[in-house]
């Protein structure tokens, strides 16, 4: 493996940050350099609520191995807490999972419905990977899909947030499934609205496809 790195001049690597890049750079490679996911504003972007969608908080994700133990942790641990306050849980094979009795099924949700779904909720949840967490700085497409539509993002904490999104202001970060719940109970529309707005407004002067496209153009200029 370390001869084949070593025979490229440049690896564009999906995530990962500095210890990825340090990795591929021990490795013989002459330069790394991540290109992030980012958000196309003309797919993604705010629109009118839906009222299938009304709730406290989402969670939209596929039962996975590798995300159900954190997903467990930090939605539905939050859900047991917060009694009073309501939860949608999207996505494909959750059926036949027990869930607290203010979690509500939806079922797979079709991409079309996904701005709905993001800009509805008082705050969605963005539950990342086992493996995106170990490596930090792996922001799943996701969050700025969320933030794209205005979305109020509770996110787990994961190396790099601050990188894409500043914690507090532009999105709220959860170390565990209390988090999660004390966030939702400190909220209210006036203040998700406001931690969207700054969201939507992130992403749109620093993460869209169009300036990663710039990105790699860049990279791969000749020079004349």
């Amino acid at each position: 493996l370390r001869a084949r790195i070593a025979d490229f001049d440049l690896v564009l690597t999906y995530g990962g940050g500095d210890p990825v890049v340090e990795r591929y750079l021990a490795l013989g490679a002459h330069d790394c350099v991540p290109v992030y996911n980012a958000v196309d504003p003309e797919t993604h972007h705010p629109v009118d609520p839906d009222d299938r969608f009304f709730c406290d908080l989402a969670f939209l994700g596929n039962r996975l191995p590798d995300r159900e133990a954190r997903v467990e942790a930090f939605f539905l641990t939050a859900a047991a807490l917060a009694p009073s306050r309501t939860f949608l849980l999207g996505g494909s094979g959750w059926e036949g999972k027990q869930l607290p009795t203010n979690v509500s099924l939806l079922g797979h949700v079709g991409t079309g419905e996904h701005n709905a779904l993001n800009s509805t909720p008082l705050a969605v949840l963005n539950v990342t990977r086992d493996s995106m967490v170990a490596n930090g700085w792996s922001p799943a497409t996701r969050v700025f899909e969320a933030a794209g539509a205005g979305a109020c993002l509770i996110t787990d904490a994961w190396p790099g947030i601050e990188l894409f999104l500043e914690p507090g202001a532009e999105v709220l970060v959860a170390y565990d499934g209390a988090d999660v719940a004390r966030h939702v109970d400190e909220l209210d529309q006036q203040r998700a609205r406001a931690i969207g707005a700054a969201a939507l407004a992130r992403v749109l002067r620093e993460h869209t496809y169009a300036q990663r496209a710039e990105q790699v153009e860049a990279l791969l200029r000749v020079p004349a």
